[in-house]
């Protein structure tokens, strides 16, 4: 798993952590008895390695405390009152010790600053040619009691892959991957905008949700109804210069050769409407009722607007699947890379960690083959509503890569956030099809499969081709409290 990258769409949320790179709050731990010039080179070492991983950093100027470490209570103090008044920009803490450290100090800095954002405790190895009074670090003690102190103040934690790691390996660049796929979806679900852009298909019980639910897990979730978004896209001229520069863009993401100019303009129209309720509403992702109301009293499906929107990282969900959106937004907040949503659709002959999925389509263009999709109908409500209504669909497929899949359900029920999570990869098995689709080998698929159905989950399901299922089954679990099944 690489570090993510920046990302810097014009329509991601100003709240979003996509709108700029990570920032990691930074504790030192020190002991006085202990070598100080061990903390003093772990401090310029760690903050060495985040900068080379373009991690932002929040940390006590080197000359505010005892080497820039945090051992005592007026360290402690001044420490959390920095992160406290940087609150608002910090994702994350990494807890380094380059000696034993000072247990209390690192409790009581993350008590006092109460940033709740997730938590990596990593401690530097002993060298055995360098374990004389001068040169002993007992991180490896100092550790456990750093875990011990913060499990008695209630604060959750994340720890390495190994329990002293040098973090100049390659090992502790992947665990710093991992962390920061951690805070991405830990502190952007919390602060979430969800749009629900229509009421939901009348035949689809399936996409029920618990909007309040949604609300106290930190997903807000503001609606607007369909005669309404045509009441604007109605008071939109054809050469208004905001549709002339959409139908442009809709021209050059998509193959558009075989649809109507009339079905295309209608298209630009509903993307106008879309980007703007979006802006004004400060949302981060969307849904919206595909159809068939759209077909039959608009004339298009908004496919197009829907893959063009998840591929610029504003995840967009048919069938107005509101959680399946938000599954696709935790993908994105832990890869950094666009989301799609398909269906578990089909088996693949008779192989039983294989299947098939698909949908229509609204994939984002960057999880296929092709460059640059070809737009064509919705064959499947072609028949009932005609085939000149359903023109906007983006078909191709999907390209061989593993992929982390999510499903997030409200259970009413019980009262909780519930979810499942797990990877697997595309393969290249030959399938003729039509619309979005892909062959996937899932590991144990039948025993997923078993799962899904006992538990009553959705038959959408939220992909990312990245591997990130571990990071996320993490934060969904220790950072915010869900119940999680991680499928191995």
């Amino acid at each position: 798993m690489t570090t993510p990258a920046t990302v810097a769409s014009p329509l991601v949320s100003d709240r979003s952590p996509l709108k700029r790179p990570l920032t990691f709050a930074v504790i030192v731990g020190n002991r006085g008895f202990f070598p100080h010039h061990l903390a003093a080179e772990g401090r310029e070492t760690m903050l060495a390695v985040l900068n080379k991983s373009k991690i932002r950093t929040v940390i006590v100027e080197a000359g505010a405390t005892n080497v820039g470490a945090i051992e005592s209570l007026a360290e402690a103090r001044l420490c959390a009152d920095l992160f406290r008044d940087r609150r608002d920009e910090i994702d994350g803490v990494i807890v380094t010790l380059p000696n034993f450290g000072d247990e209390r100090a690192i409790a009581n800095v993350l008590r006092w600053a109460d940033l709740r954002v997730p938590v990596l405790i990593h401690a530097f190895p002993d060298t055995p040619g360098k374990m004389t009074i001068d040169d002993r670090r007992d991180s490896f003690c100092g550790k456990m009691s750093a875990c011990n102190n913060l499990r008695q103040y209630g604060i959750p934690y994340t720890l390495t892959s190994r329990h002293t790691m040098d973090p100049t390996s390659k090992a502790f660049a992947a665990d710093l991957a991992s962390f920061a796929a951690v805070c991405g979806v830990g502190r952007g679900l919390k602060t979430a905008g969800g749009g629900a852009r229509g009421a939901r298909p009348a035949a689809f019980n399936t996409v029920r949700y618990s909007e309040k639910l949604l609300e106290q897990a930190g997903v807000s979730v503001e609606t607007l109804d369909l005669s309404e978004a045509f009441g604007r896209i109605a008071a939109l001229a054809d050469d208004a210069q905001t549709v002339v520069e959409k139908l442009a863009a809709i021209r050059r993401y998509a193959n558009t050769d075989d649809i109507p100019v009339e079905a295309l303009l209608k298209m630009a129209k509903f993307g106008v409407t879309l980007d703007g309720w979006m802006t004004e509403a400060r949302l981060d992702a969307t849904a919206i009722q595909c159809w068939t109301a759209m077909e039959e009293f608009f004339g298009v499906v908004p496919c197009t607007l829907m893959s063009m929107a998840s591929n610029g990282l504003i995840p967009a969900a048919c069938e107005t699947d509101v959680v399946g959106v938000v599954a696709m937004l935790a993908l994105q907040l832990a890869a950094r890379r666009p989301s799609a949503l398909v269906d578990w659709n089909n088996n693949y002959g008779d192989d039983p960690d294989k299947g098939v999925v698909f949908h229509c389509s609204n994939l984002p263009k960057s999880v296929f083959i092709e460059e640059i999709p070809r737009m064509d109908y919705q064959a499947i409500i072609a028949g009932t509503v005609g085939r000149e209504n359903t023109f906007g669909t983006i078909t191709g497929r999907v390209r061989e890569s593993p992929f982390t899949y999510l499903r997030v359900s409200t259970d009413d029920l019980t009262g909780k956030m519930m979810a499942y999570v797990g990877e697997g990869a595309f393969t290249n098995d030959p399938l003729e099809t039509f619309g979005g689709y892909g062959v996937v080998r899932v590991p144990r698929l039948q025993d997923l499969l078993r799962y899904i159905c006992e538990q009553g989950f959705e038959h959408h399901v939220a992909i990312n081709q990245t591997q990130v299922a571990a990071p996320l089954n993490e934060a969904l679990t220790k950072y915010l409290g869900w119940s999680v099944y991680h499928h191995h």
